[in-house]
């Protein structure tokens, strides 16, 4: 077997490999000897018909079902050999499989960026600092009371905060359009449920008033029919109601999971639920920012094939947060430019990860792992049961196994990085602004 590689863009490779006619020709007359103990042809006995005749039928079919393990075979032996590391699947081309010639074939793939140096040492991370005030403690009592609040029907004109039951019906160059019409839905002026114009076009309403608002849909919208286009929606309101908030008693209290209803420990809980939250959110903002900071000084390409499948990984993420099946989800209606930037990103910050933990020889902590595994089950109702899923289930432990593998990365990355502290606040850490 001859094997050439030819360097193309970036990690882009050409290898074309060549096999001698021989190898071809003895494995297909090797398939053809075994399939005479099976086939069946009319006018002779199981196992009794001539090579020939097996070859006159099935010679073709089995060549060609020869040469595609021979490809795959061979590819593999040649990244072997040549020491390549291919990122994603090849591209076969240019198959020459001529009978009683040699077998070639070309083989166009991507191969991992090599990282001959990190550059740690020059690596910055602004760490930020926050605490749970009173006033932070104050608005999470508010937000928990908004979570909760009924709604009262009222006989006035909607306003900003107001629920309206509408009937609306969209149109664009006055033709229908799927999914522009419904009836009773429930829209909350202000909550962004809706396009703004929409939402807009509540504001002011009363119930049996008609209204038509025009209503632009952005160019990125999911719903690709509509995408950049402008509708006119016939709104009628057939319903208006205020927001009515529970007081903080001892029935608004149990629901949180306080039996006797006691306010001292509803607080004490709210307050340390905050600042378990907060801490995660801080760790998780030290971690983003030394990955981030690790990649700034450390260029690197990122595999185009690894970038798709990543981005894919991406949508199907989007989509259970919207609350869709994955599986019958169309993720082609979300378009890649949503996604493609993040997705390059997570890549390239994975490939660094990997060449640090070669290159600065991190091993996994196991008792760390245990540990992780304590604080988690910690939280759960029955932490045993915890527990024995992730010892049993590979997965979930090759998961936990990665994330404390992860932290290990960061710490070290911390270890060597020049650190700044910067004050910042509940708020800005937990809505993601900092």
């Amino acid at each position: 077997m001859q094997v050439s590689i030819e360097t193309l863009e970036g990690l882009e490779r050409k290898m074309t490999v060549q096999i001698p006619s021989d190898t071809v020709t003895q494995a297909v007359e090797k398939k053809l000897k075994d399939l005479i103990k099976t086939v069946r042809i009319d006018g002779f006995r199981p196992g009794k018909v001539p090579l020939k005749v097996v070859k006159q039928k099935f010679g073709g079919a089995v060549r060609q079902e020869v040469i595609g393990d021979v490809i795959e075979t061979s590819y593999r032996e040649a990244i072997t050999q040549e020491n390549i590391r291919p990122a994603g699947m090849p591209s076969i081309e240019s198959v020459k499989s001529e009978e009683k010639e040699e077998v070639s074939y070309t083989a166009v793939f991507e191969v991992f960026p090599e990282v001959e140096n990190l550059n740690l040492d020059s690596v910055k991370v602004e760490k930020l600092e926050a605490e749970v005030k009173d006033e932070d403690f104050e608005a999470m009592v508010e937000k928990l009371r908004e979570q909760h609040k009924e709604w009262a029907e009222v006989e006035r004109a909607a306003a900003t905060g107001d629920q309206v039951m509408v009937d609306f019906e969209g149109r664009i160059d006055d033709v229908p359009f799927d999914g522009g019409s419904g009836k009773d839905m429930a829209v909350e002026i202000g909550a962004g449920q809706m396009l703004p114009e929409f939402e807009a076009g509540l504001d002011g309403i009363s119930v049996g008033e008609e209204k038509t608002v025009e209503v632009n849909f952005p160019e990125d919208y999911h719903g690709k029919d509509v995408a950049g286009k402008t509708a006119q929606f016939t709104l009628k309101a057939t319903k208006v109601s205020e927001p009515k908030l529970p007081e903080v008693d001892a029935e608004f209290i149990k629901a949180f999971g306080v039996e006797d209803g006691d306010l001292d420990k509803f607080r004490s809980d709210v307050r340390g639920n905050m600042e378990k939250e907060l801490k995660q959110r801080v760790k998780q903002s030290v971690k983003n920012a030394a990955l981030d900071a690790l990649l700034a000084v450390n260029e690197i390409i990122a595999p185009s094939a690894m970038v798709e499948e990543e981005t894919k990984t991406q949508k199907m993420q989007a989509v259970e947060r919207m609350g869709q099946d994955p599986e019958s989800f169309d993720i082609s209606n979300l378009p890649d430019e949503m996604f493609h930037d993040e997705a390059k990103k997570r890549v390239q910050i994975g490939l660094l990860v990997g060449e640090l933990i070669k290159n600065e020889k991190i091993e996994l902590d196991k008792s760390r792992v245990e540990t992780t595994l304590n604080d988690m089950a910690a939280s759960y109702e029955d932490p045993t049961q915890v527990m024995d899923y992730y010892r049993q289930n590979q997965e979930a432990r090759t998961s936990l196994e990665s994330m404390v593998l992860e932290e290990q990365v960061v710490e070290h990355i911390l270890s060597k990085a020049k650190i700044t502290n910067k004050q910042s606040s509940f708020e800005e850490l937990m809505n993601g602004a900092a």
